[in-house]
């Protein structure tokens, strides 16, 4: 019987993405190999107890919402989650998934919206950036920087100029929590005039830095 270790699963709002401020279940895995400098779910790199998918599913009927993300960690981590995704697509939830980007989104059923982060230079995990993971990115599908600095900014430009990334689905410019001034990215993209969406956490403003939210 398929099952996944699961460190939480909770009812918020989205807090990032397109999806901002709409109610939603959030599907915790638990684990990732990544290692980024700035991670604010390291709770979640062990821990967890195992679900079936069948358990899951029961788990989120309480929630009257039609918005699941699966996050982590790194839900790509545990194979099992390609069958979690296919089911709730199954149940005609509106699903979206956020990934590191460091593993292959191939197989990833085509319903599921993607949110995939490419990591910068000052993430401390550059290298370990899937980079095919492009040839598979669709039109409804989200792609996420999170910078540390000016530094990451003006790399994340070559970037998206690079890959034509701005073709291919939006792109999201998200400052790290507390550390890069949201007055001063928000300059730099208009200055620029940038074709991205800038945005900041929503459920770390309304509630801080912790677990559940």
């Amino acid at each position: 019987m398929t099952q996944l270790k699961i460190f939480e699963i909770f009812y918020s709002l989205q807090g990032e993405s397109s999806r901002v401020g709409l109610p939603t279940i959030f599907i915790r895995l638990s684990g990732c190999p990544m290692r980024c400098h700035y991670c604010d779910t390291a709770y979640a790199f062990q821990g967890g107890s195992m679900m079936t998918i069948d358990e899951i599913m029961e788990t989120i009927k309480k929630y009257h919402t039609h918005y699941v993300t699966v996050t982590g960690g790194e839900p790509l981590a545990q194979k099992e989650v390609l069958n979690l995704l296919k089911v709730l697509a199954d149940q005609n939830f509106k699903v979206s998934l956020e990934t590191g980007g460091g593993l292959s989104i191939k197989e990833v059923d085509p319903r599921i919206k993607i949110i995939l982060d490419i990591k910068t230079p000052e993430s401390g995990e550059e290298k370990k950036n899937y980079w095919d993971n492009l040839n598979f990115i669709h039109l409804k599908d989200e792609i996420k920087f999170v910078l540390c600095s000016r530094e990451d900014y003006d790399w994340a430009k070559k970037i998206i100029n690079q890959y034509k990334l701005s073709e291919k689905c939006d792109v999201l410019f998200s400052p790290v929590y507390q550390k890069l001034n949201i007055t001063d990215l928000g300059d730099w993209i208009l200055e620029d005039q940038l074709p991205v969406r800038m945005q900041i956490q929503l459920h770390k403003l309304l509630w801080g830095e912790k677990p559940g939210v």
